[in-house]
């Protein structure tokens, strides 16, 4: 069992920055992979950012890539989401997810996959 708690949401101006982070406790964290999704009113599910257990290999969605970067610290069993350049379109509650699979947790498995374990969310408003 693992759970999540997601923070360091907030409002800030377009072009600012926030650093989310995703607590988990739990066995094994360095088991599952970590992927923070963002939904925002009347839009998809959006994949964003993933990382391994080890933290060798993260994934970052287009539209974040330069942007966005995702690092993790096993020893304190915590993900962060770094976010510069923010901009109104980055504007959702942001959710961190675990899954042993990292294609799970970059929305590539298919919607008959989802991932094991979710966090609560923490909002972005983004202010042009």
């Amino acid at each position: 069992q693992l759970q999540l708690v997601e923070s360091g949401g907030g409002v800030v101006q377009a072009g600012g920055s926030l650093r989310l982070s995703c607590a988990a406790s739990g066995r094994a964290f360095s088991d599952y992979a970590i992927g923070w999704c963002r939904l925002a009113d009347g839009k998809d599910r959006d994949w964003v950012a993933a990382i391994n257990g080890d933290g060798d290999h993260s994934w970052y969605a287009d539209s974040v890539k330069g942007r966005f970067t995702i690092s993790r610290d096993n020893a304190n069993n915590t993900v962060y989401l770094q976010m510069n350049g923010l901009k109104p379109d980055d504007a959702a509650d942001y959710f961190c997810a675990a899954d042993p699979s990292l294609t799970v947790v970059t929305g590539h498995a298919g919607t008959a996959y989802d991932a094991h374990y979710w966090g609560k969310g923490t909002l972005v408003t983004v202010s042009s």
